[in-house]
């Protein structure tokens, strides 16, 4: 079978199901290692066939109750009830939240003890993949909450722990992130919002948060916002910045602080929505301006140490819309590949006069499917791979094991927020092209994705800010080091397809790895002598760290079982969609990303305009 055909057998049998195929999510699952995971104690019922059935079961609920409500919900949008001055969310969306809550869906990746199911984080991240692409702008609602869990579960009191965290983890309140402001995005030091001590005890919060993501809606009865604010004689720039937990509504005594009870059942606190942002995407997710006039709160961690903790949040979410990038890459992908294939048009060379091909068919239209599905796999091991050492981490017995696990997610969070989000936007204008004219109008639904997937690269630190992260602060190469690490199990694979007799793909990857080594050095060098030089190749460096790593990933489904995954085990071996992606990604998409040695080599002076 060729690698063409066996591309249309494999994604054929998948179909549209307006969400990411199960099979490819198991698969790319097993090939980063799952099994590893299922060995750490505490996981040992998270069987692949657990998990296998786990996933199926939420695949169905979403295309039965999510995934229908992603066009209408585009259509509609969010409203702001002048009445009321509550949001209201598109038809549909409030019982499908419902129903989702009912089900214990928002509980499987979170801590028993506040009544989640105790599953690895990269099962919530395989969740998180099926319902951005049923539904981008709902699952930002839940997105944010599970951001709010990890926060509090590790800077919260054990009394704000017994308070919040039950009602988060269930899905039955939501969480938000309150940091921008009109003044203050990337530069969060410049955050103007003040608390006060109140003379009763806790803190009042004033000031305007911008861009807040389902900062009020009619989909639960309370939201708890996480906000940062300055303090009375706080210290300058982000040192100066501390984090305040902000219910919607007030305990029902009406007091705040340690000794509160029961919170959102009393009146409604003074934070509010004061208007929407109208915006290219996500129509369906409200974007709020958020208005705190003397609101209740109460200090999350210890006084003017709130980056720290809010860092927890942002590195969590970073994650998350990683997998925002390659849910809607899978959704375009899908959409190009079943017009492609219904939609005749012309005939190939040596065809006989009047005949005509679907367009699938012809080599630019091949070229543009194959570009989308092994940018997707590949950005999707990149992420899965994040969460996996994210799990690893976290659970590992061995001290050596989590403390090196923990590195590498320094390492791969910037990529694996930046690169998937920056290929979504290539691949849904993929989609577009490949439906010509048809992809423009709205009706086909590939619009939607292109205009949501634009946002992506922006929020949660725009995609430059984490070009600038990976250069300035997680780039090693000391021995040992995440980067270095790295580098070896590269090595590695690139030996295993040798012996797997896939020699071209091989030497790609090596020329890959040693072209990187060079640049990375530089910027090494750079970063002491020359630190805006360094910084004018961050970017470029970035996408060849991405591609790097996701070729090194991809290619474990040439290598066979000699080529190291991620966790230092055997390469996995589903299928997923095969070696043909495998294959052009290394020898057709990785030497592209090579040639932006160039820009890194150039300096800050080649960038006049």
């Amino acid at each position: 079978m060729t690698a063409y055909a066996e591309t249309r057998s494999v994604l054929a049998a998948a179909g549209d199901p307006g969400h990411t195929p199960v099979g490819r999510v198991l698969a790319a699952l097993d090939e980063v290692g799952f099994d590893e995971l299922q060995a750490l104690p505490g996981w040992e019922e998270a069987t692949p066939e657990t998990v296998a059935e786990l996933l199926r079961g939420f695949a169905t609920f979403v295309a039965d109750e999510i995934a229908p409500l992603n066009a209408t919900g585009d259509r509609e949008g969010c409203h702001l009830d002048p009445g009321t001055g509550r949001v209201r969310s598109p038809a549909g969306f409030a019982r499908a939240y419902r129903r989702y809550v009912e089900a214990g869906w928002p509980t499987v990746p979170f801590d028993e003890r506040h009544g989640g199911g105790g599953l690895p984080w990269s099962v919530g991240v395989a969740m998180q993949d099926i319902l951005a692409s049923a539904n981008m702008a709902l699952s930002l609602c839940p997105m944010l909450t599970q951001g709010a869990v990890e926060l509090l579960s590790r800077w919260g009191t054990p009394g704000q722990q017994a308070r919040y965290l039950p009602e988060l983890v269930s899905g039955r309140w939501t969480g938000t992130m309150n940091l921008t402001e009109p003044d203050a995005g990337s530069d969060v030091g410049a955050v103007r919002t003040m608390a006060r001590p109140a003379p009763g005890g806790g803190w009042r919060l004033s000031g305007t948060k911008i861009f807040i993501t389902w900062g009020d809606h009619d989909l639960t009865d309370d939201v708890l916002h996480l906000v940062l604010a300055r303090t009375p004689g706080a210290p300058a720039g982000t040192r100066g910045l501390s984090l305040f937990a902000v219910p919607a509504r007030l305990a029902g005594d009406g007091a705040s602080g340690e000794a509160a009870s029961s919170p959102g059942a009393g009146e409604r606190n003074r934070v509010r929505c004061v208007s929407l942002e109208r915006k290219l995407g996500i129509h369906a997710s409200p974007t709020c301006v958020m208005e705190l006039d003397g609101a209740e709160g109460e200090l999350v961690g210890e006084l003017h140490c709130g980056m720290r903790a809010m860092f927890t949040m942002m590195n969590t979410a970073r994650l998350s819309v990683g997998v925002e990038g390659i849910a809607l890459a899978e959704r375009g992908y899908q959409a190009a590949l079943a017009y492609a294939g219904q939609r005749v048009q012309g005939r190939l060379p040596g065809d006989p006069p009047g005949s005509s091909v679907p367009i699938e068919a012809h080599p630019d239209v091949r070229r543009m499917l194959a570009t989308m599905r092994a940018s997707v796999d590949a950005s999707r091991l990149v992420v899965y791979a994040t969460a996996h050492a994210m799990d690893v981490a976290r659970r590992h017995p061995d001290p050596r094991r989590r403390a090196s696990a923990a590195e590498l997610v320094g390492f791969l969070v910037p990529l694996a927020k930046a690169w998937p989000t920056d290929l979504a936007s290539e691949v849904t204008s993929l989609a577009l092209q490949v439906h010509g004219g048809a992809g423009y109008v709205e009706e086909t639904g590939v619009a939607q994705h292109y205009r949501d997937a634009r946002i992506t690269s922006i929020y949660e630190g725009t995609n430059g800010v984490q070009a600038v992260d990976l250069v300035q602060r997680k780039l090693a190469l000391e021995p040992g080091s995440a980067a270095v690490t790295i580098l070896e199990r590269v090595a590695e694979r690139a030996d295993a397809l040798r012996r797997a007799g896939s020699v071209e793909e091989a030497e790609a990857l090596t020329r890959s790895a040693t072209t990187w080594r060079h640049a990375a050095a530089l910027l090494v060098d750079r970063r002491a002598h020359a630190p805006l030089d360094a910084l004018a190749g961050a970017t470029p460096f970035l996408t060849m760290t991405a591609n790097l790593v996701g070729g090194w990933l991809l290619a474990g489904r040439l290598a066979g079982p000699g080529g190291a995954s991620p966790g230092g085990g055997p390469a996995g071996g589903g299928d997923g969609g095969s070696a043909g992606a495998a294959r052009f990604f290394l020898t057709q998409l990785l030497p592209h990303a090579d040639a932006l040695v160039h820009a890194v080599r150039g300096g800050v002076a080649d960038l006049a305009v």
